[in-house]
């Protein structure tokens, strides 16, 4: 290795200076829609739980749009942040076209609010303002729907290990975007234990033929967390992730008709409170004190 070679394999990815600059800063708060009425910092780690049919994915999506759309454009004001959004697919089931027509349904809503008031022009121009807002309705900016759509990086994973390849390369790319003028502001992980189950299965033949060199679940779960924590440390971003939820319930069938029977003095609350599920919280624990 050559003295060239050397004093690059050394040399720091920023200086001082820049690395100060990135941790004093002040990380204001992030409004992101339909998340807003709790509003984010810079930092934070969200898990957004709920059943299979509870439109998880639905909240990536419209936070999403509000995180890719500028704060305003050619006059129009669309509210959004105009920064990136990384989105790691785990369960493979996202619909890019689902998001595509969201964002241009938002567009043309921006276009018509931006155009509203042609009412309050004078009555010779009443008829071309409506045909102004007719085309409003129908018609948004492509160039500025192709902007949007440059800011939203999908990435699909199959198992935990290219979960795993993928948040290692995420510093790498994130910097290339940097690079560019554009700073990442979300990093959305749909299903986050969508391959709970199978790298479970997995450590158990592990254990069974005890090959040493297997990860096991917790390991795997624990190296993601510590790749998430260096991903918040270095860069300035959110992280919002969806769970699905497992319930259980507190008593068996039998046994809740038995004690509902023996003491009917319970008040309609308590029973309604006594027959509500129980959620079962199934990832290890070193996801859970991420939050």
């Amino acid at each position: 290795m050559g003295e060239e070679e050397a004093r690059s394999w050394i040399r720091g990815d920023e200086t001082a200076k820049q690395m100060l600059s990135r941790v004093l800063k002040d990380r204001a708060f992030m409004l992101l829609p339909p998340l807003h009425r709790v509003p984010l910092r810079a930092g934070n780690v969200v898990e957004i739980t709920g059943a299979s049919p509870s439109a998880k994915t639905q909240i990536l999506i419209q936070a999403a749009i509000s995180c890719i759309l500028p704060k305003t454009w050619n006059g129009i004001h669309y509210g959004g942040l105009g920064k990136l959004v990384l989105f790691l697919d785990l369960d493979c089931r996202f619909d890019v076209l689902r998001l595509s027509q969201m964002l241009k349904h938002r567009l043309l809503q921006a276009n018509r609010l931006g155009n509203g008031a042609w009412w309050q022009l004078e009555e010779s121009n009443v008829k071309s303002c409506k045909a102004a807002q007719e085309k409003s309705k129908t018609v948004f900016d492509e160039e500025l729907y192709v902007s949007c759509m440059k800011r939203f990086l999908y990435v699909r994973c199959y198992d935990s290990l290219e979960l795993l390849s993928s948040l290692k390369t995420l510093h790498y790319r994130i910097r290339q975007q940097e690079a560019c003028g554009s700073q990442v502001g979300v990093l959305m992980i749909d299903s986050i234990g969508a391959f709970h189950w199978t790298d479970r299965l997995s450590s158990s033949l592990a254990l069974e033929t005890h090959n040493r060199k297997s990860l096991s679940l917790t390991n795997v779960v624990e190296t993601i967390v510590q790749e998430l924590k260096k991903l918040l440390q270095v860069h300035s971003l959110v992280v919002l992730a969806t769970k699905a939820t497992i319930y259980e319930e507190k008593y068996p069938a039998l046994e809740n008709n038995r004690k509902f029977s023996s003491n009917d003095d319970y008040s309609g609350n308590a029973a309604i409170k006594a027959q509500q599920p129980l959620i079962r919280e199934f990832m290890p624990s070193s996801w859970q004190v991420i939050f």
